[in-house]
């Protein structure tokens, strides 16, 4: 059912002008499905109320809630049509009263992680590009479709609410996937889910931790830990479930788009009002960070390549205008003592040579103990152009020895051959192995380097696998490759002028 809704949404937005790429696609179904999850948690929050003999005071005023402006039902629970907005009336509706009503919910609302805040939010950011009101009728109605709620007994209504979120979740899931495989701009919000699986395997949250991405995009990373954590503690009390809701997740993000389908991706999952601030993370002053800032745990794919401005630059001791470089320095300022990161970067943050890529790398092994690099192959990010690593460390003592795992999954990755949960597999049982253990394992994908080994003078961390390199490549002297050439070149002379013979 969700499926085919979706489809038909995306069909009806390939009439619109305005809506040409997969991110228009996913942006303007956001807030209509945001809406109408709305709609199905004021319904749920109602009932729970009247079971309880409680009084309950809606969200909306009458005019803007769902069933009176988008779906009014008649009696046996069709649409009437008689009543339901179409046109120029349904578009003006949406354009000069909706979007303003709704924006002024972020100034009355009690504070930022309130669901008031996020919905003031949301709606300040977007506008509604749906031109046509008989097309924005028809996605109306397959968004109706979708059901966030059931109407039964209380100890079934959130079970099947939750049923309905799970499901709706994984498509919703599936359209970012393909929103971040559309292009550059959609590339920005998606990592691969199998690799944030593996990253929280590594890093290991636990309940009661707090968990930060200041590059948080679609929030891909704060949903696998959220599924992780409820999978891992299935009898977890009411206190924890409230944590998990409330005091747990956090997150940053600059691009507004991304902003509002981060928040549409945690709502999904089960987080009602998710602790989601839209901020440049790097306007903020490392030296501004207070222990009350701070996080156990932070897990991000922080955008690289792109350039901030001197004044940006000025918060940072290590000043540079590489993007993942100051967020890199922002992570480690902003992690607790013995806290955990686990941070994806491009692979030359390993081995540039000027002068903030040295003393960076320099800052993160004297701070942190980087116990571990995964080595992506390329084509691990669709579209990146880019091979890139994941740092994995723990902050408050100096690193004594590197680990590296080459990943390599036998394969050349791509859009139709992406990364799946079985290529870490065995990445994930040697950390474990080394978990129990306390030993370093040592195989034709892994090994170690101590740190005593590495230049201090350039603190090169580059992925050198010793086995290939002793195993695989022949190091030939100036003189040697002179004569390959010089035999190559008479080898190729020789073929001309058998081909000039034959056609001779």
């Amino acid at each position: 059912m969700f499926e085919q809704a979706f489809k038909n949404i995306d069909d009806a937005l390939r009439k619109e002008a305005g809506c040409a790429t997969e991110l228009d696609y996913a942006e303007q179904t956001s807030w209509l499905i945001f809406l109408k999850y709305l709609d199905g948690l004021e319904q749920d929050r109602a009932t729970e109320a009247t079971l309880e003999g409680r009084a309950f005071t809606p969200l909306f005023d009458p005019p803007y809630r769902w069933d009176t402006w988008a779906a009014p039902k008649k009696p046996d629970g069709t649409l009437d049509h008689d009543a339901a907005l179409t046109g120029d009336d349904l578009r003006e509706f949406v354009d000069q009263k909706l979007f303003p009503y709704l924006q002024k919910f972020k100034a009355r609302a009690a504070g930022p992680n309130t669901i008031e805040y996020k919905i003031g939010e949301i709606f300040g950011e977007l506008k509604n590009r749906i031109t046509s009101g008989y097309n924005l009728r028809e996605i109306i109605d397959h968004v109706d479709e979708l059901r966030f709620r059931s109407q039964v007994e209380k100890h079934e209504l959130r079970f099947r609410s939750q049923v309905e979120k799970h499901e709706l979740s994984m498509i919703y899931e599936e359209k970012i996937k393909r929103m971040g495989n559309a292009g550059r701009n959609g590339g920005e919000y998606y990592t691969p889910r199998p690799l944030i699986r593996a990253m929280i395997r590594v890093v290991n949250p636990q309940l009661g931790e707090t968990i930060y991405d200041g590059a948080c995009g679609s929030a891909g990373f704060l949903c696998e830990a959220f599924d992780y954590l409820r999978e891992a503690h299935p009898k977890r009390t009411t206190a924890q479930d409230q944590a998990l809701q409330t005091k747990t997740f956090y997150g940053k993000e600059k691009k507004s788009l991304a902003y509002v389908i981060g928040i549409m991706n945690l709502i999904l999952h089960g987080i009602e009002a998710p602790n989601l601030i839209h901020t440049n993370t790097l306007t903020e002053n490392l030296a501004d960070i207070q222990e009350k800032d701070r996080f156990d745990l932070v897990l991000a794919n922080p955008p690289f390549g792109g350039k901030e401005r001197p004044e940006v630059q000025q918060n940072f001791p290590i000043r540079t205008s590489e993007t993942a470089f100051l967020f890199l320095q922002h992570f480690i300022k902003i992690l607790r003592a013995g806290g955990r990161g686990g941070i994806v970067i491009k692979n030359t943050f390993l081995s540039n040579t000027d002068n903030a890529s040295v003393s960076l790398r320099r800052h993160l092994l004297e701070s942190c103990n980087l116990h571990t690099v995964l080595d992506c192959p390329g084509g691990t990010f669709q579209g990146a152009g880019v091979k890139t690593v994941v740092l994995f460390f723990e902050k408050g003592r100096p690193t004594r020895k590197v680990w590296y795992y080459q990943l390599d999954p036998g394969r050349n990755l791509g859009k139709t051959n992406p990364l799946n949960d079985a290529d870490l597999s065995d990445f994930i049982d040697l950390v474990a192995h080394r978990a129990s253990t306390g030993e370093a394992p040592v195989t034709e994908k892994s090994w170690s380097v101590d740190v005593a080994d590495i230049d201090p003078k350039t603190f090169d961390l580059s992925v050198k696998n010793p086995r290939a390199d002793a195993e695989g490549v022949v190091h030939l002297t100036p003189g040697e490759i002179l004569d390959e050439i010089e035999l190559l070149d008479a080898t190729s002379a020789q073929v001309l002028a058998n081909i000039r013979r034959l056609l001779a």
